[in-house]
């Protein structure tokens, strides 16, 4: 078994090297992870599949010596069923890769009792990158085995920002704002297609690969981790939601439907799905904890490519899509839903599609709208932003827009009318 154990890291080893020969679109979030690298913190690399974590760990590790297994191999699945101690693959691993304290492995949480075995290599002084597509699961277990010696590192896909750089756009050219035409086009691309990172930079059918994806996810991460009965049934419910992005809904609704007897199935089947980084479930913000944690949430999903991919629509939701894209691109600046990241109702059911918090204080309202040009509509959502303003105290308004950008003044409150574009490059 040590003999296929080793030739399955020779080959793991050939395409590492493979990988660290190409180039790459440099991640915002590298700068705070290279400083990580040179800490003794477990340095664990969470986010979707094929949203480049793996390239993020080895693009940190370029310089260094390093051992690297990927855990989400197929070959290895029978070896770690049968291994009698996790201590053999740390020793197949150095005679590989030759003596390095250095250790990455990806997609940890395919390894049974993987923290047990992380916390162990940690006190023998490694210094340990690991990446992982489960969000619950890892940070459930980190936090009660590894607490305060491990730092999470969230890689999503690719933002705008890092989008054009992957077009060749130079973002840094003050005269951007020249380029609008282009910068509209590529804008549009990237609120239908997303941004992971192989649909951005290879010439892939984005439709059919993210469905793939989708499905791949949906099956290899929940119904063989969770041992799910009857498939079909997540996959509806995972369908289902994803056509419903930026929409308010509650499990019960979804009973008729999916034809499913119990909202509580439901709810499981949503957490599951939310774990694996394919959806995002976002509370209403209130002072009242029970209304916090309602029945009632909003559903985004990690990429606008992935609702594309499964929309049973013939024609796109530009106005759900660029809300979407706003809640991701808030992800991807450091915001936690659900934490500082909340949508709010006023007392008059005005909805606000997002509100941050700092601490205890409102910091921020934020609207999207994609057809402001209608004034109806325009009435409608800055109505909502003044009354949420003067019920929490907040006067820092700010309306997203298409194309549109001005400061108005209403009913003695400020709102800052911004176009997508220039709030995804330059408003951080």
């Amino acid at each position: 078994m040590n003999d296929l154990l080793n030739s399955i890291i020779r080959k793991q080893k050939d395409t590492v090297e493979q990988m660290l020969s190409r180039d790459y679109v440099p991640r915002s979030v590298f700068a705070k992870a290279n400083e990580l690298v040179k800490t003794d913190l477990i340095k664990v690399i969470i986010g979707p599949r094929r949203s480049g974590k793996s390239v993020l760990g080895l693009m940190l590790l370029k310089n260094v010596k390093f051992a690297y297994l990927n855990l989400d191999d197929d070959a290895l699945g029978q070896i770690l069923k049968n291994i009698k101690s996790y201590d053999e693959l740390i020793e197949e691993m150095l005679s590989v890769y030759g003596k390095t304290n250095i250790i990455f492995f990806d997609e940890i949480q395919n390894l049974d009792r993987w923290e047990l075995f992380a916390n162990k290599l940690h006190r023998e002084g490694y210094n340990l990158i690991l990446t992982g597509s489960n969000s619950k699961l890892l940070s459930r277990e980190l936090s009660t085995h590894l607490t305060g010696r491990y730092f999470e590192i969230e890689v999503l896909p690719f933002s705008f920002r890092e989008y054009l750089f992957a077009k060749k756009i130079n973002i840094r050219d003050s005269s951007l704002a020249d380029y609008k035409g282009e910068i509209f086009n590529h804008l549009n691309n990237y609120m239908i297609s997303g941004g992971f990172p192989e649909v951005v930079v290879k010439d892939v059918d984005a439709k059919e690969y993210l469905s793939t994806l989708f499905d791949a996810v949906v099956f290899k991460d929940v119904v063989n981790r969770y041992k799910i009965r009857y498939p079909q049934k997540i996959t509806s419910v995972g369908s289902l939601i994803i056509n419903n992005v930026a929409s308010e809904f509650s499990y019960r609704k979804l009973l008729g439907p999916l034809n499913v007897k119990s909202p509580i199935t439901i709810e499981k089947y949503a957490g599951f799905l939310q774990e694996s980084y394919l959806i995002f479930l976002l509370n209403k913000y209130s002072y009242k904890t029970k209304e916090v944690f309602g029945s009632i949430k909003k559903v985004y999903a990690v990429d606008n490519g992935l609702v594309t991919s499964k929309s049973i629509q013939f024609s796109k939701n530009s106005g759900s899509l660029m809300e979407n894209l706003v809640f991701t691109e808030l992800l991807k600046r450091g915001f936690k839903s659900n934490v500082d990241l909340f949508y709010y109702k006023t007392e008059s059911n005005k909805g606000v599609d997002f509100l941050i918090r700092k601490g205890l204080t409102i910091d921020s309202l934020i609207q999207v709208s994609y057809n402001i040009n209608d004034l109806k509509t325009e009435k409608r959502e800055t109505r909502a932003l003044i009354d949420a303003s003067e019920e929490l105290k907040c006067d820092n308004l700010v309306l997203i827009t298409w194309d549109r950008e001005e400061l108005k003044t209403m009913k003695g409150k400020k709102i800052k009318y911004i176009p997508l574009w220039k709030w995804l490059l330059y408003n951080n």
